[in-house]
């Protein structure tokens, strides 16, 4: 069987170090003689768990003292809602910059409990982030939302917006630990875990302190930041082996260089794979404008902008059969999509690359 190198978008591919940890823990986890996975959330093993996990996290980012750290069940969409039903009390209306697919999805779900100013024009193509000068901002809102890296689309924030003192909310779902940021800029930080940080099943939660006791009437406790802060992420049974699994991996980033190391790779490993786009003579095509193309997930195009449906599919045939898995571009965009996220490495890039160049050499007219 030929080595795998997984490039999905998410759940993505775990670092294989985190895989040997979790073996050993998987029937026996610190020393209990049982697994995670049949252990109460109420034994003194996940106390310290949740402690741990809480404090890697905050160590990472640097996390000022005045946010809270949650560990939720619902994943990435189920903050599309938690985000309004927590915060849109004040004024009862949101700002909500769409730059693709998933803050589209978030601003629909904010219209259920309040009023949504769309910050950008509507548009079915999303290629750039516009020029903040061109936002129209509601200073009456409740707080300003955006998703720093669309993981469909390929569109990354290189800056953090100037909300004139409205709260920033940003999903990071996709982005999460592949950088340093300055957490008192935002209000509040969230993601899914699966894609860059761990596996399906928790979302990390980062909320200032001055913003819980805010939740609507009728926000549901799970989805209630106050109500989880107070019980520390133990309301109910939370989903602790995604808890674990991001735990490790979060962990395996420590022990690796912290974000400064996963920032350098996550430009290396990006800037290979656009170099080919950009040496191909319109072969191969990348639809996002360069100043905001993301470093985790790069979709492209075959043979044309609008792509050659037939060369993809023989692209992603021939991939396959060397190991280079999930490539296939969102069934919204079609395409290839390469995500690059913190477990992949160098090396599998490096792989990738090699075939693109060949594909490229058999294929060029």
């Amino acid at each position: 069987m030929v080595k795998i190198h997984n490039f999905g978008a998410g759940p993505a591919k775990l670092p294989e170090e985190v895989y040997e940890i979790l073996k050993q823990e998987l029937s026996n986890f610190e020393g209990t003689g049982i697994s995670l996975l049949e252990t109460s959330h109420r034994t003194p093993a996940y106390a310290k768990l949740n402690k741990d996990v809480q404090d890697v996290v905050r160590k990472l980012l640097n996390v000022p003292n005045n946010y809270k750290i949650l560990f939720l069940s619902g994943g990435g969409q189920g903050q599309f809602a938690a985000v309004p039903l927590n915060l849109i009390s004040r004024t009862g209306s949101a700002d909500y910059v769409v730059t693709g697919a998933w803050s589209a999805k978030a601003a629909k779900e904010a219209k259920k409990y309040g009023k949504v100013n769309m910050v950008l024009p509507p548009t079915d193509r999303y290629v750039e982030i516009p020029d903040q000068s061109t936002w129209k901002l509601d200073p009456n809102a409740s707080y300003v939302h955006i998703c720093t890296n669309e993981t469909i689309h390929g569109i990354e924030f290189d800056f953090i917006p100037d909300t004139k003192g409205v709260p920033l909310v940003a999903d990071m779902s996709s982005n999460f630990m592949s950088k340093k940021i300055d957490v008192s800029k935002f209000g509040v930080i969230y993601g899914g875990a699966q894609k860059n940080i761990g596996t399906a099943g928790v979302a990390l939660v980062i909320v200032r302190e001055d913003l819980l006791n805010q939740a609507l009437p009728i926000c549901p406790s799970i989805l209630d930041w106050t109500v989880n802060a107070k019980a520390d992420s133990i309301l109910n049974t939370p989903p602790m082996f995604a808890i674990q699994v991001m735990g490790r991996v979060l962990q395996w980033i420590e022990r690796h260089g912290g974000l400064d190391a996963m920032a350098e790779l996550a430009i290396k490993k990006s800037s290979l794979i656009y170099e080919v786009i950009e040496n191909s003579n319109g072969f191969y095509n990348a639809p996002v404008a360069k100043k905001d193309r993301s470093k985790m997930n790069i979709p492209f195009r075959i043979g044309s902008l609008n792509g050659d449906e037939v060369l993809e599919k023989e692209f992603l045939k021939g991939a396959e059969a060397l190991g280079l898995i999930q490539l296939k571009g969102h069934r919204d965009v079609g395409g290839i999509r390469a995500s690059t996220y913190n477990a992949v490495t160098v090396e599998e890039v490096q792989s990738l690359v090699s075939y693109m160049k060949d594909f490229h050499k058999k294929h060029a007219k």
